[in-house]
């Protein structure tokens, strides 16, 4: 074999560790990118959630400010206490915060 040869089997051996470096480096970005995309839905919920939680007492309040001239009944405020109560759970437990 002449030194032709043998330097085409070299280039052509280090081509093929290169290609491999370079399917495992994409799978390693593959896998990075779909972290950061599963943070990002998380921070989503998250701050859905929030919001809905802050939408729901601001409304809260609102409300309890328009009824201070009349003083409502005790089972009135139980019942929009469990109203907001449960707002807030189905805030937090919505199916797009599960993981599976």
């Amino acid at each position: 074999m002449n030194s032709l040869q043998s330097r085409k089997q070299l280039l052509i051996a280090e081509s093929d560790l290169n290609r491999a470096q370079l399917i495992e480096d994409w799978k390693s970005m593959e896998d990075g990118v779909r972290s950061v995309a599963d943070r990002a839905r998380s921070f989503n919920a998250i701050a859905s959630s929030a919001a809905a939680l802050v939408a729901g007492l601001a409304a809260y309040r609102l409300g309890k400010r328009a009824r201070e001239a009349t003083k409502p009944s005790w089972l009135r405020s139980i019942l929009k206490g469990a109203s907001l109560v449960s707002s807030v759970w189905l805030a937090f437990n919505s199916p797009s915060r599960r993981r599976d």
